[in-house]
């Protein structure tokens, strides 16, 4: 008995001190701080798009990046800047984001809002309105995109 009592205590002991020295990854900012930080983003991948900068845009997304849009098969972080970068480019010249809700969760913040965006395509004036959802990651002191998902909002709604 007393040697069950010893060898538990000392597992006790040796299981304290492994934890104690577990290496514990770099926390994400406070929530207010990481809400007001990827809101920024946000603004930075607008610009990024309407500007067509392939550079901006791959720092704003991660690696593991993927879009969805309605119905279509999703894309990966190299389609998606491919799209709003090269040849036969997105034609918004416009996009406002609004009725943007943040919920932050350590290192993982998903932001649900609206984009409206404007342009000119064939001659043609347009303007469309998209639900989203975007997923972001806070990885090595930065705030990343992972994931987005956009759906149009039919007109008239």
């Amino acid at each position: 008995m007393r040697r069950y009592v010893t060898l538990l205590t000392l597992t006790s002991c040796i299981t304290a001190a492994a934890l104690a020295t577990e290496s514990k990854p770099a926390s994400a900012p406070p929530a207010a701080d990481a809400t007001k930080q990827v809101l920024d983003l946000e603004k930075e991948w607008v610009a990024a798009e309407l500007k067509h900068d392939a550079t901006k845009l791959q720092r704003i997304l991660d690696d593991k990046f993927v879009f969805s849009y309605g119905g279509k098969k999703p894309a990966d972080k190299a389609t998606y800047i491919k799209e709003f970068t090269d040849g036969d480019i997105d034609p918004t010249e416009s996009q406002t984001l609004s009725d943007e809700s943040v919920i932050v969760d350590r290192d993982t913040a998903i932001v649900v809002g609206t984009d409206t965006a404007s342009g000119t395509e064939k001659g043609s004036p347009y303007r469309v309105v998209f639900r989203y959802t975007v997923t972001y990651v806070h990885r090595q002191g930065h705030w990343l995109a992972l994931a987005e998902h956009l759906v149009e909002v039919p007109s008239g709604k």
